[in-house]
């Protein structure tokens, strides 16, 4: 069994060089006003992700017992599709139409309708069409950045 100041330190070393490695992407890529949204945001997350750290190095962080088995197999299928989201979906098939899949298979994977009833799909997709509405109109529209292009767009 690992000690409790490591259970900590270990999940905050990794969070924290995600997030750097994010934050250093933000600022080297061009076009540089497309990433200022990912730059704010990035330098936010590094933030915490350094506070989270100290308090993890320290020895602070000595809350919870860490995450059960039964947890991490009820968030692995979500998980796994982002990570198809993140590495083909959004590339290949573009931001919006890469998003809206992911969006409607973990809508559908953690609905506890049964995949079956009509209804239920009629409910996933109105859903995800009006989730993606607001994610154009954020991103698109107030922010006017400009998203991953894919094969659709």
């Amino acid at each position: 069994m690992i000690s409790s100041r490591s259970q900590h330190l270990i999940p905050a070393s990794a969070i924290f060089a995600v997030s750097a490695v994010v934050a250093w992407l933000s600022f080297t890529q061009e076009p540089a006003d497309a990433f200022l949204f990912p730059r704010v945001i990035s330098v936010f997350f590094l933030g915490l992700a350094g506070w989270n750290f100290t308090r993890a190095a320290l020895g602070l962080a000595r809350v919870g017992d860490g995450v059960p088995r039964r947890v991490l197999k009820n968030i692995a299928p979500g998980l796994s599709v982002m990570l198809i989201f993140v590495f083909f979906l959004a590339g290949g098939l573009g931001f919006y139409v890469g998003s809206a899949l992911a969006f409607a298979a973990i809508y559908t994977l953690y609905d506890p309708a049964p995949v079956s009833d009509l209804r239920a799909w009629r409910k996933r997709i109105v859903v995800t069409v009006l989730f993606m509405t607001v994610i154009y109109g954020l991103f698109a529209l107030l922010l006017k950045v400009q998203t991953p292009r894919g094969f659709f767009f």
